[in-house]
């Protein structure tokens, strides 16, 4: 009596054989290793663009004043009103912000204001600036007096830890990774596997349809990991990458990695339903991915584009796991914290998934 067909066996082979496809694929070495390493090469030793300062402005503050009104003028000054003081004293400590600022009338009546500015030590370039900013304003706002008739300048800092440039950077280059690996490594084989019959030779045997999927998916999801794991590994050892709670840190990310990678896939499924031959794949995956690279916070921060591209900034699934991964890594967040970026992913991936269903060809 022969024993039934074991499809766990055959889903762990199709995986260790994808495994060892991926592992010789120059392509899928480039965008999954060193494209990202590249990137945090370039980023790691220089700090890159222009100097904006985020200035919070603390509630209760008078706002129509001359200091204010000079301070919005000035483009390199972003000025939020929005927040509130918890919110203000946790982004110093965060270093998210570079200061605050309350301006309250003089009940002295000379100088007419009274401006109180609170630096975070996390920001020490920004500070230095936005102090020599502050002093030459009130010097011109000032008359010549002994004492200044405008407005008198106090100042604290608030200790916080450093945000480095490798701390943006590098959460944004494992979501680049990641959606590479899964739109076009995914894309690629099963069309290939498609067009040399290969998918058709495995309908003769007894391994299933979910075996043949689940298997390319266990290998992409461990290529992936391995290469988050690298790309970390090289940010923390020789840029001093932020890793709040060291390995727990490291273990919510790769969590988040798995999260992401399996989204990803669903993309590269749509996109090697609907291509007509092998050369129509990377157009098709630009169209996908580009947009995700430019607009989700992947090179620059999403609060430095213009008002009306954010909408379409936070609409895309990349946008939610590179701030999630930047919450775990930099403020510690645990996977429960940031259950609303990993709600949208899912919602992503629902609808991909559908789409999916729909499109994707065996034959």
């Amino acid at each position: 009596m022969s024993k039934p067909y074991n499809n766990t066996k055959a889903t762990l082979a199709l995986a260790k054989a994808s495994f060892r496809s991926i592992m010789r694929s120059p392509s899928a070495v480039i965008f999954t290793l060193a494209f990202p390493l590249i990137f945090i090469l370039v980023f790691g030793f220089m700090s890159g663009g222009g100097v904006k300062i985020d200035l919070a402005v603390v509630p209760g503050s008078d706002v129509d004043n001359p200091v204010i009104e000079e301070l919005q003028k000035m483009q390199v000054i972003r000025l939020s009103t929005d927040k509130t003081p918890a919110e203000i004293q946790t982004a110093l400590e965060k270093g998210s912000i570079d200061a605050s600022i309350a301006v309250e009338k003089n009940p002295a009546g000379k100088p007419a204001y009274i401006t109180n500015v609170t630096y975070t030590a996390a920001s020490v370039d920004e500070a230095s600036i936005l102090k020599s900013l502050l002093n030459n304003l009130l010097l011109t706002l000032n008359t010549r007096d002994v004492k200044p008739t405008v407005a008198e300048l106090h100042e604290t800092t608030v200790t916080g830890r450093i945000y480095r440039t490798i701390d943006f950077i590098l959460p944004g280059q494992l979501g680049f990774a990641l959606l590479s690996t899964g739109v076009f490594g995914t894309a690629f084989v099963f069309f290939n596997l498609r067009q040399t019959l290969v998918i058709k030779r495995f309908f003769a045997t007894p391994v299933k349809r979910s075996s043949i999927v689940l298997g390319e998916a266990l290998a992409r999801i461990g290529f992936s990991l391995l290469g988050a794991l690298f790309i970390i590994i090289v940010g923390r050892i020789f840029f001093d990458f932020t890793l709040i709670h060291g390995v727990i840190t490291v273990i919510n990310m790769l969590l988040l990695a798995i999260i992401g990678i399996i989204v990803f896939m669903g993309f590269g499924f749509v996109v090697s339903g609907i291509a007509k031959s092998e050369s129509t794949i990377p157009p098709i995956s630009n169209i996908v991915t580009l947009p995700q690279f430019l607009l989700s916070g992947t090179f620059f921060p999403i609060e430095a584009f213009p008002e009306w591209l954010k909408p379409i900034s936070k609409a895309l699934p990349l946008t939610y796991l590179n701030d999630a991964m930047r919450l775990i890594a930099f403020e510690g967040a645990g996977l429960w914290d940031v259950k609303f970026q990993i709600f949208i992913l899912l919602i992503w991936g629902i609808v991909v998934y559908s789409v999916a269903v729909k499109v994707f060809k065996w034959e």
